[in-house]
């Protein structure tokens, strides 16, 4: 690649930048892992780039999933300091959600890009009407005592976490509000489960995007290593800091944030299916 190559990322480097620090911000403040600003971010990019739009959505996922690793372990590590991580419900979640993330990653590649594209922005409306009406709670709380709702719940949460390429929190965090946790605590131990969910979903893309046609450059699978090596870097650094912020905000606000920015992800990805 010679020089003219190089100067013509400058944009997407740029972009990817901004992604990891917004990203890593969104990590510690949601407990999100940062893949909902991830995975629309590098599919734009990677599109208005002139790469195939059915690998685009599986790279971004893959990669996003990648990059939640690093972040998680910053963001569970910011959080643990401040007392927010509930250790008994990390050991039951954790052999659960691996497996069902892991599955979901293998299976990611029957699915066309259009349907990773639903998949988020359905979920990502349902999980912000749960946020704001609390119906998870009203349908769920009765059980937060069953270790076997505990286990079933992990295993979904980590099987549509992998489609989505999310760490899990959005997801995870109303579950475990709905079972009893505080909005802090709940924030603070899914995080530490969005590390497990990524490592099992990475390994997952990994396989089934191995030997695909037309992929990005320096990627393996579905995992671009540029956009994992500018994004994580800046996302690990940044999530420090928003998990200081998470713990400045009411839980009332901290919900309404978390609701709010989920619904602006899903309309961007519903827009993305419809402009095709």
């Amino acid at each position: 690649m010679d020089w003219a190559s190089l100067i013509g990322y400058w944009p997407f480097v740029v972009g990817l930048m901004i992604t990891g620090v917004v990203s890593g911000i969104a990590a510690g403040l949601l407990g999100i892992g940062g893949g909902a600003v991830i995975v629309p971010a590098l599919s734009n990019a990677l599109l208005l780039m002139g790469y195939d739009a059915e690998v685009v959505q599986h790279v971004a996922v893959g990669t996003s999933l990648a990059i939640i690793i690093p972040t998680g372990i910053m963001s569970a590590r910011s959080h643990h300091r401040r007392g927010a991580l509930d250790i008994a419900v990390l050991k039951l979640w954790t052999p659960f959600i691996v497996i069902g993330t892991f599955i979901g990653g293998l299976m990611a590649g029957w699915f066309s890009g259009d349907v990773l594209r639903i998949v988020f922005a359905v979920m990502a409306f349902v999980i912000a009407a749960n946020i704001i009406f609390a119906f998870q709670t009203r349908l769920m709380g009765h059980l937060k005592g069953s270790a076997a709702t505990h286990r079933v719940s992990a295993f979904i949460v980590g099987y549509i976490s992998s489609l989505m390429g999310i760490g899990g929190g959005s997801l995870t965090v109303p579950t475990l509000v709905a079972f009893g946790d505080t909005m802090h605590k709940a924030v603070g131990t899914s995080a530490a489960i969005g590390v497990a969910i990524a490592v099992s979903g990475t390994a997952g893309f990994l396989i089934s995007g191995w030997g695909v046609d037309d992929l990005p450059p320096l990627s393996l699978g579905y995992v671009n290593l540029l956009a994992f090596a500018l994004v994580a870097v800046l996302a690990a650094v940044c999530a420090p800091f928003g998990a200081a912020l998470a713990h400045r905000l009411d839980q009332k606000t901290l919900k309404y944030v978390f609701a709010a920015f989920l619904v602006a992800v899903g309309l961007n990805m519903l827009w993305k299916v419809l402009a095709g």
